[in-house]
């Protein structure tokens, strides 16, 4: 039996950064971590894809590593930016619609509450039955609807002006869209004088009638308690103005 020769130094040496083996005892105080390494995937396969996403990542960590993160931050989607386009513009079809018939119908005992007229006043709706209101008075002259559009906007500033000037309590907004409501009922009769429009008696009856129902529907929606014996100087233009609007469709 031979000696034991000297002993080799290991083929392998660890450094400090390295593992290295300890025994049980020792190893009850260590503690320490390891970190992740960073590994990125390329998803895109071999080729000029795959090229192209590691440029991506290397851009994206270098703009992190210099405080520019915010650029690649993608905001999440708001709600209220998926609106429907009705809702987008404030068009209500149902309070349109309820609105017309208070309109249409503007006796008490029907139970309409009329006062939603002009306590939650709209654009659209008034301005789709004026420019209605046009079609059916000019048959396409469509040069004439801003002359319609005009008289609406300033008669109802009109009524507006005068109305303050009276005591009354009312908004521009409102007067707006009652005077332009209440013209659906002579766009209701528009149809009747195309019939009756050669008996001349007839004609004139169903014209008063319009106007009247017109007025009227405008007047006791603008027309409040607060102006106490000054109505009739309120309920007088307002048939006036649809006197006119009721011109512009018979030519008379």
């Amino acid at each position: 039996m031979q000696p034991p020769g000297p002993q080799q130094p290991p083929l392998y040496a660890p450094s400090n950064g390295d593992f290295t083996f300890v025994s049980s005892a020792e190893a009850e105080d260590l503690s320490g971590s390891i970190a992740s390494p960073d590994v990125k995937l390329n998803l895109g396969g071999g080729g000029e894809g795959g090229g192209e996403f590691i440029k991506e990542s290397t851009a994206t960590t270098f703009l992190r590593q210099r405080g520019y993160g915010w650029l690649l931050e993608v905001e999440d989607d708001d709600p209220e930016d998926n609106k429907p386009l009705l809702e987008e513009l404030d068009i209500d079809l149902k309070d349109i619609y309820y609105k017309i018939r208070c309109v249409l119908m503007p006796m008490p005992s029907l139970g309409f509450n009329r006062q939603v007229v002009r306590d939650n006043p709209d654009f659209w709706g008034p301005l789709a039955v004026v420019l209605f209101f046009s079609m059916v008075s000019l048959y396409g002259q469509f040069k004439v609807v801003s002359w319609i559009i005009t008289i609406w906007i300033f008669g109802s500033l009109t009524i507006f002006l005068l109305a303050r000037v009276l005591g009354g309590e009312v908004a521009y907004g409102q007067v707006l869209g009652v005077i332009g409501y209440s013209l659906l009922p002579l766009i209701v009769i528009a149809p009747i004088l195309l019939v009756a429009g050669s008996f001349e008696v007839v004609s004139t009856l169903i014209k008063l009638f319009g106007v009247f129902w017109a007025a009227y529907s405008a007047a006791s929606l603008l027309v409040g308690e607060e102006f106490k014996t000054k109505k009739p100087l309120l309920i007088y233009p307002i048939f006036l103005l649809y006197i006119y609007f009721l011109s512009l469709y018979t030519g008379v």
